[in-house]
């Protein structure tokens, strides 16, 4: 995709100074991506794009309508996104741009799967629609795994190549979105093989997402064609997958914070071409108080990174790797996305400047973005049977003693990794009993797309004492997950998910500690990020009483349990699941 001027003539006018600018910023220190330098210059912008960055004359002959002083301050490119879920922020697309434009980002790249596990190409166009002619560039991956393992889990939508052809239409999609089955891309899967051909003959760029995954696997995998990835989460491994040429997108989101492991690699390297940030899954109450991708710049510098490498890292990187021309730069001929500040360390923008025009200055909005109501903003999203205590009540194989368990054990609190571990758990009356174990958990997932299944597990280590969490952001597939010590609890939570269309909520003693509501496909809140900041950090609240109190982001800790991508083991609505092997795991040892 290329970024063209609407008259490339008058741009060249405009270059050689025969007609003037629309703007000049003079008095700036301008950060050279491409060099590294940091050069006093004015920076001249026509119809949107940078005609001419002067070095040499600067403050002089200024042939510009407007002439904007930023008085010393640092020029640099506006910031870019590598890789994010705006789902994940729990805000429509158009409230999404108010809470991240002021922090100085004009463009993301973002992959609305976690709505089209929901609603399908329809959840994709809605996303493209409510994310246009916007004051920042909402760029669209195509969703490659709806759902992500194919025949393991039941989702609102299938995509195959038709639905990724159809998608690829759309004026804003640029990229297949992360590839999560790594699996059937290394093993060459037909529905695989057929959904990246389709991507390739539309010119799209495919992103990868390859946890864990190195030696001929990842060969395997590059060759299949994703060259990008987010999912490294410690040095070895983040070594291997640069040394074989793979885009690493450095993540600082609010579950996963891979910048320290990933840095320490990085440390040993002279370039770093290949490298650029994102935020994956950042929420709103973490947008609002700490920041988007300039906070991630932030993080990357107090973990070693230079600066100006830091900005390369989130401007030009990115528009390279998502192949996207005249993006990321201060430098003629690109567009005149640009961030004013005074710090490069701090990274606050004092100014925001998308496509040549001011669209933030001192953290706030400066221009209006019009209100929309969509049509599939009003449509109720669950479609759960009616439950009864019973459905969250695990059988076991025997009336009393002890039994053999497949327990799905995670690695730690910060970590959404888990295995699998066989433990002897008591049984009363027929039935599982972990009253005597507080790290023990119930797990349910329950479908909500119009079937009945129900799947109960028993989990180690989510981090709750007692009560139940409840929630229909559970990534990908996005059905109702409960984590729960008794049936009463878990359906007192479902129930009330059920009534208010989706989201969050927290119970103890059968009590509703807090509820947040989230009615558009049970993942997005129709409310502004300020508004969504307090009802969020009210939710954390709820869930720390429960008893996750050491994590930073407890409201996260349910949301990928049920990702059948992330090793070694993980839930779905028809069971438990080897994410290696794609095996159910039964719940009794025999």
């Amino acid at each position: 995709m290329k970024l063209q001027p609407k008259n490339k003539k008058m741009l060249l006018q405009a270059a050689l100074g025969t007609i003037p600018s629309d703007m000049v910023l003079t008095n700036g220190k301008v950060v050279n991506v491409f060099t590294g330098e940091v050069l006093n210059a004015d920076v001249y912008i026509y119809d949107g794009f940078i005609s001419h960055v002067e070095y040499d004359q600067v403050g002089k002959d200024l042939k510009a309508n407007k002439i904007v002083d930023v008085k010393g301050q640092y020029v640099i490119p506006g910031l870019i996104d590598a890789h994010v879920h705006i789902e994940s922020s729990m805000m429509t697309p158009r409230n999404f741009a108010k809470a991240v434009i002021p922090h100085g980002t004009t463009t993301v790249i973002t992959d609305p799967h976690e709505i089209a596990n929901v609603w399908g190409v329809e959840g994709v166009r809605y996303m493209h629609e409510d994310s246009e002619n916007l004051p920042m560039r909402q760029l669209i991956d195509i969703p490659s795994c709806v759902p992500a393992v194919p025949g393991k889990e039941n989702a609102g939508a299938d995509f195959l190549a038709k639905e990724i052809a159809e998608l690829a239409g759309l004026e804003r999609v640029i990229g297949l979105a992360e590839v999560m089955d790594f699996l059937a891309v290394i093993y060459g899967e037909d529905r695989m093989m057929e959904i990246l051909k389709v991507a390739e003959d539309h010119g799209l760029y495919l992103q990868g997402h390859a946890p864990f995954v190195t030696g001929r696997m990842l060969s395997a995998y590059l060759c299949g064609g994703p060259r990008t990835d987010h999912e490294s989460r410690d040095t070895k491994e983040t070594e291997t997958k640069y040394r074989y040429g793979m885009n690493i997108d450095m993540r600082d989101s609010s579950l996963c914070k891979n910048v320290p492991e990933i840095m320490a690699a990085m440390k040993n390297y002279r370039y770093y071409d290949t490298l650029c940030l994102c935020t994956d899954d950042r929420e709103s109450d973490d947008l609002l108080n700490e920041g988007h991708i300039n906070e991630v710049i932030r993080v990357a510098i107090k973990n070693g990174m230079d600066p100006i490498d830091a900005i390369k890292c989130s401007t030009i990187n990115t528009a390279r790797e998502i192949r996207m021309d005249h993006l990321g730069a201060i430098a003629p001929g690109y567009v005149a996305d640009i961030v004013v500040l005074d710090d490069l360390t701090e990274m606050k923008p004092s100014q925001v400047y998308y496509g040549g025009q001011l669209v933030a200055e001192d953290g706030h909005l400066v221009v209006e973005i019009e209100e929309l109501v969509l049509p599939l903003e009003t449509r109720n999203s669950i479609h759960v049977k009616e439950l009864t205590v019973d459905d969250f009540r695990l059988q076991a194989p025997i009336d009393s003693g002890m039994v053999k368990v497949n327990v799905m054990c995670f690695d730690d609190l910060y970590s959404s990794a888990t295995k699998v571990m066989v433990e002897e758990l008591p049984v009363k009356d027929g039935y599982l009993d972990l009253s005597n174990d507080s790290d023990l958990k119930f797990v349910a997932v329950v479908n909500r797309y119009d079937k009945d299944n129900i799947a109960l597990h028993v989990v180690r280590g989510f981090g709750s004492d007692h009560g139940a969490v409840a929630s229909t952001v559970s990534h990908d597939s996005h059905n109702l997950t409960v984590v729960y010590d008794t049936a009463v609890n878990a359906l007192v939570a479902a129930n009330r998910l059920k009534e208010v269309g989706g989201g969050m909520c927290a119970v103890e003693d059968g009590q509703i500690l807090h509820t947040l509501e989230l009615p558009i496909g049970g993942l997005l809140s129709p409310k502004p990020v300020e508004e969504l900041s307090k009802d969020a950090a009210c939710m954390k609240e709820a869930n720390r009483k429960l008893g996750l109190r050491e994590m930073e982001n407890p409201m996260m800790r349910i949301v990928t349990l049920a990702l059948p991508v992330i090793p070694e083991a993980k839930m779905s609505d028809l069971g438990l699941i080897n994410v290696f092997t794609k095996e159910m795991i039964p719940l009794y040892v025999d």
